[in-house]
């Protein structure tokens, strides 16, 4: 996250003159555009579902304050103000502009790679019924009446291996 946080801050720098004339001087504060696009850069990381998830996490995790450029205690950001702050943020052609540039430099570290694919590997445990399992190649056959089938799969010898392989670990 250091070596991200500092190729953001370089990329943040360049765009900074654009950032100075999208704000007012006079009005209520707003959240700083340099903010924004950080915690928009850990939702996409993180996969964080929603901002309201987002502002949760920057309430306690300190890896997200830091990131972003919070204080310890700053307080965070309501989440109905961070996503209007957003969108008006996302109108504007500077934020258009810092994504392919952060990915572009990430290639150029070789921190991203053309050859897989990574997504969230969180692993769900199911049971399915005994009744329901169906080999590959009788897909249109009605599922064994028993646990004895005449079928090349045995049900008694899958729980015997399964039971085995735990012990032994």
């Amino acid at each position: 996250m250091r070596s991200i946080r500092t190729m953001v801050d370089e990329i943040l720098k360049q765009l900074s003159p654009q950032f100075n004339k999208m704000y007012a001087k006079v009005g209520r504060p707003s959240i700083p555009p340099e903010q924004l696009l950080r915690a928009q850069l850990l939702q996409m990381l993180y996969s964080v579902r929603s901002e309201r998830l987002l502002m949760e996490e920057m309430d306690y995790n300190i890896l997200f304050r830091w990131f972003v450029g919070l204080n310890l205690d700053d307080p965070v950001w309501d989440a109905t103000v961070f996503t209007k702050n957003r969108d008006r943020l996302l109108e504007a052609e500077v934020a258009k502009e810092f994504l392919p540039r952060v990915v572009e430099q990430a290639r150029g570290k070789g921190w991203t790679s053309d050859e897989h694919f990574t997504a969230n590997g969180t692993l769900l445990e199911a049971w399915a019924s005994v009744k329901s399992f169906q080999p590959k190649d009788q897909k249109s056959s009605p599922p064994p009446e028993s646990e004895e089938s005449h079928s090349e799969f045995s049900w008694r010898e899958a729980l015997e291996s399964d039971a085995r392989i735990k012990y032994r670990s």
